[in-house]
């Protein structure tokens, strides 16, 4: 079994390799109907999608409102032709994963499951005849779980997204909330949730930068980071050789000094002086 130790480097050990290789990374974030909402259990619908290059800031969007502005859109209801306009979306993504799969790795924030995440949006271009390009699983990386098990699962109070931004002062103006989401997609308000979702690739951008660079203020206790267990405590520093030898040393001193009081001057001075 892992212990949180094991886990815990491995997650600051990932998120550093990301940040090393920014040109390589690419972030990803989209918005879609609410799951609630969704008829007759249907995957829920795509408004948006954006992707941004990790090194350059460079974002490459996709987004219901843009591509029902292309000349064979412009004569009909976007909402009435929605299948058809949303059809395009995912053909211009899948098309710039295509262009990308060789190389990149993608970071994202919860994408894990066909509610919310990759495999919804496949699945979604599937129902409206597209063969997805499937991203393999050790390209993707899940930076909301990076964080838990890098800082413990207090690190940022609920939504972690907003909690953890507000918290190291990165602006959210644009993003919407989970809610705010649903009901700008009610409202047909599909150029707020295109610049929510821009918002929260720069997010999530920014909080991955500074993970990496051991910038990143949390909530996180003292005693969360540790795994909250002494035996994990005494695996992360107390077993380290060089505090086992100054522990050592130390009850050496200590047991001298009681047995010889009059050498404890000249004995302490040497022992110091080995640490």
């Amino acid at each position: 079994m892992v212990s949180f130790v094991e886990k815990q480097r491995e997650a600051a050990k990932n998120i550093l390799t990301l940040v090393e290789r920014a040109e390589q990374v690419v972030i990803i974030h989209y918005s879609c109907e609410s799951f609630y909402d969704a008829e007759d259990g249907r995957t829920p619908r795509i408004t948006s999608i954006a992707c941004r290059n990790f090194s350059t800031g460079q974002t490459r969007s996709f987004s219901i409102h843009q591509v029902a502005e292309l000349p064979k859109f412009r004569e009909v209801d976007a909402w009435e032709s929605y299948d058809e306009i949303e059809r395009e979306l995912l053909d211009q993504f899948f098309v710039y994963v295509g262009e990308h799969s060789s190389y990149v790795h993608w970071v994202h924030w919860n994408m894990r499951d066909i509610n919310y995440g990759f495999p919804a949006i496949e699945h979604r271009y599937e129902v409206l005849g597209g063969i997805p390009r499937i991203i393999p699983e050790d390209k993707k990386h899940d930076l909301a779980r990076l964080l838990v098990s890098k800082y413990g699962k207090r690190y940022a109070g609920h939504p972690r997204l907003q909690s953890i931004s507000s918290l190291n002062k990165i602006t959210d103006r644009d993003s919407l909330s989970g809610a705010e989401e649903a009901n700008a997609y009610k409202e047909h308000e599909f150029l707020k949730l295109h610049q929510s979702t821009l918002r929260k690739v720069d997010i999530i951008a920014s909080l991955l930068e500074e993970a990496g660079f051991d910038r990143l203020k949390t909530m996180a206790p003292f005693w969360d980071r540790q795994g909250g267990s002494l035996r994990l405590i005494w695996e992360k520093y107390i077993s380290k050789p060089i505090v086992r030898i100054i522990g050592i040393l130390l009850v050496i001193l200590g047991l001298i000094e009681w047995l010889f009081p009059d050498a404890k001057v000249a004995v302490s001075k040497f022992l110091w002086s080995l640490i």
